[in-house]
C-alpha cells in the first residue's frame, strides 16, 4: 500500500500508474499533450542514444586501440547492419500502432493477442535472419567493395553480429510493446544494464586479451541478449495487459497480417535510408581507408541527432494511435501539431549543438587530422538541411498511427532511395570527391518531403473529420 501511494503521488502529474516497478503506463487520452509527449520522447531519444553511444565505443576502441583499419572495418558494415535493423524496427512499429489501438479501444483480450503474436514473430524471425546473414556474409562483403586491408576483419565481424539478430529483434519488438504502453523507461534501464556491461566487456578483450573485431562483435551478441531477456522476464512478471505467458505463445494470423500490412511500409520506409546508404557506402569505401573512418566516425554524431527527431515521431505515432482507437480525431490533430513543433525545436538545436562541438567529438574516435576534417565535411552536409529529414520522419509518424504508411512509404522509397541511387551511378562518377557524394543528402530529403507532404494534403480528410465519440 505504501509503495502505490507513493508512486501515485510522484506520477500524479502526468497521470501514469507503476506496476510493482515492473511498467509505468501513461494516460494519452486525457489531459495535457505536451508534457507527455516531451517525457516520452526524451526517454525514447536517450534509449537510441545510449544504443548508438554503446555502439560507438566499438568504434572508439577499434581505433585507440588496433589502428584505424579496424575502426574501417567496423564502420564499413554499419549501412548492412543498418538496413536489417531499420527494417524490423519499422515493423516493430506496426506492432505499437496496433496495440496502442487496442488499447485506447479498451480491448484487452486483442492486446494480449498481439503481445504473444509479435514475441513469436520476433524469435522466428530473427533466428532465420541470423542463418541467413552467417552464410552470405562473405557475399556482403564484396558488394561493398571493401578494401583488402580490412576485408578479413569486415567479414569476421559482420558474421559475428548476425548471431546477434533474435536478440536484436527481440529487444526492439519488446521496446514496441512498453512504448504502446507509454512506457519508455523500462527498454532504457534494460538497455543501459546492457549496454554497460558490452562496453566492459569489449575493453577487457581488446585490451587484454589481445583481440580485434571479433571482440566487439561478441559483446553485442551478448549485450543483445541480455537487454531482451530482461524485458521477457518483466513482460512474464507483470500484472498488465502486456503480461505474457509461454504456453500462450501464438500467432493470431488476423493480428500479425494488420502489424504487418502497417510495419512493413513502415520498414521499408526505414530500410530505404540504410539500403541507400549501402549504396553510398560502397562509394565511400572507393575513397580509401581515411574516409572510410571519417564517415563512420561522423555517422555515430549524426545519428544521435537523428534518435532525437524520430523519437518526437515515434511519440507522434503512439499518442496518435492510442486517441484514434478511442476516435478522438480533434485530439490527435492536437497531438500532430505538437509533436511536430516539438521535433523542429529538438532538431534544430541538437544538429547546432553537435556542429559546434564536432572537432572535439570527432577527436574522441580518431587524433588523425585528415580524419577529423573529412568527419566534419560530412556533419555539414548532413546536419545543416536536418530539418529537411524532419519533414518525412514527422509527417509518416503521425499518418502511421491511422494506418496509413504505405503511401509515405513509397514516397521515401522515390524520393530517398531513388535520388541517392541515381546521383551515386550518374553524377558521382564525374565528380569522385567526398564533397559531392555528401551532396547526395540534402537533394535527397528535399525530393522525399515534397514527395511525403503531397500524401499528407491526400490524407487530409482521414484525420479532419469530427470525433466519432
Amino acid at each position: 500500500i505504501r509503495d502505490r501511494f507513493c508512486d501515485f503521488c510522484y506520477n500524479k502529474k502526468y497521470r501514469i500508474r507503476r506496476d510493482y516497478g515492473y511498467m509505468r503506463k501513461m494516460d494519452m487520452l486525457h489531459g495535457s499533450i505536451g508534457d507527455k509527449t516531451v517525457s516520452f520522447a526524451i526517454l525514447l531519444a536517450v534509449t537510441g542514444i545510449c544504443q548508438q553511444l554503446f555502439n560507438a565505443i566499438d568504434i572508439i576502441i577499434m581505433g585507440r586501440f588496433v589502428g584505424k583499419e579496424a575502426m574501417a572495418a567496423v564502420g564499413s558494415n554499419a549501412p548492412v547492419v543498418g538496413l536489417l535493423v531499420t527494417f524490423f524496427v519499422g515493423i516493430s512499429l506496426g506492432a505499437n500502432v496496433v496495440i496502442s489501438q487496442y488499447t485506447g479501444q479498451g480491448n484487452l483480450e486483442k492486446v494480449k493477442k498481439a503481445v504473444h503474436t509479435t514475441i513469436v514473430f520476433a524469435v522466428l524471425t530473427g533466428i532465420l535472419f541470423a542463418v541467413l546473414g552467417v552464410f552470405s556474409a562473405d557475399s556482403v562483403v564484396r558488394l561493398l567493395q571493401v578494401p583488402k586491408e580490412v576485408e578479413t576483419m569486415s567479414r569476421e565481424y559482420l558474421e559475428t553480429i548476425f548471431i546477434a539478430m533474435p536478440g536484436i529483434l527481440v529487444y526492439n519488438f519488446t521496446s514496441a510493446i512498453f512504448r504502446s504502453q507509454g512506457d519508455t523507461r523500462t527498454p532504457l534501464m534494460c538497455l543501459f544494464a546492457a549496454g554497460t556491461c558490452k562496453a566492459c566487456l569489449s575493453l577487457f578483450l581488446v585490451v587484454y586479451c589481445g583481440m580485434d573485431v571479433v571482440a566487439v562483435a561478441a559483446s553485442t551478441v551478448f549485450a543483445t541478449l541480455m537487454s531482451s531477456s530482461l524485458l521477457l522476464y518483466l513482460m512474464k512478471n507483470t500484472k498488465s495487459a502486456i503480461h505474457i505467458s509461454f504456453h500462450d505463445m501464438k500467432v493470431d494470423w488476423g493480428i500479425l497480417r494488420q502489424i504487418l500490412s502497417i510495419g512493413t511500409p513502415a520498414g521499408v520506409q526505414g530500410a530505404v535510408f540504410s539500403l541507400s546508404n549501402v549504396v553510398i557506402q560502397a562509394a565511400i569505401n572507393s575513397l580509401g581507408a581515411e574516409v572510410m573512418a571519417a564517415s563512420a566516425a561522423a555517422f555515430n554524431l549524426e545519428i544521435l541527432v537523428y534518435y532525437i527527431m524520430n523519437s518526437f515521431g515515434q511519440a507522434c505515432t503512439t499518442f496518435t494511435g492510442q486517441n484514434y482507437g478511442a476516435g478522438l480525431l480533434s485530439r490527435c490533430r492536437r497531438v500532430g501539431k505538437i509533436c511536430t513543433l516539438q521535433n523542429l525545436a529538438a532538431t534544430v538545436a541538437s544538429s547546432m549543438i553537435v556542429l559546434a562541438a564536432g572537432p572535439y567529438l570527432l577527436s574522441v574516435f580518431s587524433s588523425d587530422p585528415e580524419v577529423i576534417a573529412l568527419g566534419m565535411i560530412r556533419l555539414e552536409f548532413i546536419l545543416i538541411p536536418e530539418p529537411l529529414n524532419m519533414i518525412s520522419e514527422a509527417v509518416s509518424g503521425f499518418l502511421r498511427a491511422f494506418g496509413k504508411s504505405l503511401a509515405p512509404a513509397m514516397a521515401a522509397l522515390v524520393g530517398i532511395c531513388g535520388t541517392r541511387i541515381l546521383y551515386v551511378f550518374t553524377i558521382f562518377p564525374t565528380h569522385q570527391t567526398f564533397t559531392w557524394l555528401m551532396a547526395v543528402y540534402p537533394l535527397s530529403w528535399l525530393v522525399a518531403a515534397a514527395g511525403i507532404l503531397f500524401v499528407l494534403y491526400y490524407y487530409r480528410k482521414l484525420y479532419m473529420g469530427p470525433d466519432r465519440v
